[in-house]
């Protein structure tokens, strides 16, 4: 504990190079970390960061940029119907993420059923995965290096999958043309090519 409350005294401080933030993500990895540690930090002190806790590390980002661009438009191309914000998901005591984007469908659920993450210049993977298994998401899309990737959960772990299991209509190989326009072109052009395609 006195090792998190150091490092939250100096928080404020800590440098950031100011041009790479506005391109890349920023990082901040803390280890030895508990899960009480993780629940001492609040979104709400450090609104715009993403906080995560994994096998004893709180990993903290700041998406820079682009990755605002990309989740927003993510956001934009229409998918119903209860999103849930800015949100902490957690598996007590194992591992705790705050999605992206994530989305319940048909009816408001205390779980999403959709995580939608971005992933411009920092993450782990497998780590990443695994928290989202271990929370219980039945859907994981990742967009990452230009390449959107759909995994369903099936068998306890995450299986490539081509085609939305929860938006059947919805190809990640598709999917991913509409998304990576929106580095440069406008949403309203994209989402109303997408919705001519669905």
């Amino acid at each position: 504990m006195i090792k998190l409350t150091v490092i939250m005294l100096i928080w404020p401080n800590l440098p950031i190079n100011r041009d790479k933030f506005a391109q890349n993500d920023q990082l901040l990895t803390i280890t030895a970390a508990n899960w009480l540690d993780y629940q001492h930090f609040d979104s709400a002190e450090y609104p715009g960061y993403r906080v995560s806790y994994f096998k004893g590390e709180i990993t903290i980002v700041s998406p820079g940029r682009n990755h605002e661009r990309i989740a927003a438009y993510c956001e934009k191309y229409g998918l119903p119907d209860f999103p849930f914000g800015q949100t902490r998901l957690n598996a007590w005591g194992q591992a705790g993420r705050e999605p992206d984007l994530a989305y319940a469908f048909d009816r408001d659920k205390d779980l999403p059923d959709l995580v939608v993450e971005v992933i411009i210049s920092s993450g782990d993977l497998e780590t990443l995965k695994s928290s989202y298994k271990n929370i219980g998401i039945g859907e994981l899309w990742i967009w990452k290096d230009n390449a959107m990737t759909f995994y369903a959960l099936a068998d306890d772990n995450y299986a490539v999958v081509a085609t939305s299991e929860i938006l059947t209509r919805i190809k990640s190989e598709l999917l991913v043309q509409y998304v990576n326009r929106g580095l440069t072109e406008s949403p309203l052009v994209i989402k109303q090519d997408f919705l001519k395609v669905i």
